[in-house]
């Protein structure tokens, strides 16, 4: 008997665990496919004055489009032919797509007690749409679980026994990365208005929030959603290679980036004040850092 339930419990504890995990994959696929369009003034503009009857039919027009991507693939593993599945998991797709988006413009204040609920909700549906499709995308596009992945897992876990001394090759191919995915990134949006705007209306508690995110949205990305090359780099040894100091120093790199390109685009000059050279590195910080992640992904 208490076998049994020790089996039960180990049985729900698995089911919830592999739950969690397609969840982080799915909000992950999202911010990778959709975060440059959450800089983008003219979404905002355009869902700010959208009418409740388009906003509804915009809704179900990504829920169809979602469906048909879930019954490709998903962002979860299912039989292709299972249609009641598939149009759950869309329904699950669109939650996280829709609270994902309205939780980074609170942190952003693109969305504040001030503003209308027709405006917010009209924000809120336009940004969720790209979201929406990167979580239906998350796995055929970064899972590595077909298979083929594990053989891949295998030889790199047989090329990383070979190669112990490589820890300053894994450390620099990182750093390396992580500089080509947040400049992939970020590199168009520093040029634009939007990140004064935003680092006008962020105070410090809430850039706070936006650096917290940014650490956490680039761990699961990286070692939580279960994409390419996830099982390898949690093996990785030596400074900076385990999965914490390597997402801080990942972060440090893509600040750099971030400061470095607004200068560049004369964003930012040596005259002003450090708050604002803060402000505004932190928020241009948070898709560098989700590019970042990416490029990691990519080596």
């Amino acid at each position: 008997m208490n076998d049994n339930n020790s089996n039960q419990i180990n049985s729900t504890r698995s089911v919830w665990k592999s739950e969690v995990y397609d969840l982080i994959r799915g909000a992950s696929g999202g911010f990778l496919f959709r975060i440059p369009l959450i800089y983008t003034m003219e979404v905002w503009w355009i869902g700010s004055y959208t009418k409740p009857p388009l906003m509804l039919a915009i809704l179900a027009i990504t829920y169809i489009i979602v469906f048909l991507l879930n019954r490709t693939d998903g962002f979860r593993q299912m039989n292709q032919d299972d249609s009641i599945r598939a149009a759950m998991d869309s329904v699950e797709a669109l939650a996280i797509s829709l609270i994902c988006t309205t939780l980074i413009l609170i942190l952003l204040r693109e969305i504040t007690l001030e503003i209308s609920l027709k405006e917010a909700l009209g924000k809120i549906i336009f940004e969720s749409v790209p979201f929406a499709i990167g979580v239906a995308l998350a796995r055929s596009i970064m899972s590595g679980q077909n298979g083929k992945d594990g053989q891949n897992s295998d030889d790199s876990n047989n090329k990383k026994q070979s190669s112990k001394n490589s820890n300053r090759n894994h450390l620099l191919g990182d750093i390396g990365a992580t500089l080509i995915g947040a400049m992939f990134i970020a590199f168009n949006i520093a040029p634009t208005d939007e990140v004064p705007m935003l680092s006008a209306a962020v105070s410090e508690p809430w850039l706070l929030g936006v650096v917290v995110a940014s650490l956490v949205i680039s761990y699961g990305i990286v070692f939580a959603a279960g994409f390419t090359t996830q099982d390898v780099r949690i093996q990785h040894q030596g400074l900076f290679q385990r999965p914490l100091e390597e997402t801080v120093l990942s972060y440090f790199v893509s600040l750099v980036s971030a400061a470095a390109m607004l200068w560049f685009f004369h964003r930012l000059d040596f005259t002003d004040p450090w708050t604002l050279w803060l402000s505004q590195t932190v928020l241009l910080g948070f898709p560098a850092t989700i590019g970042g992640a990416a490029g990691r992904l990519a080596v």
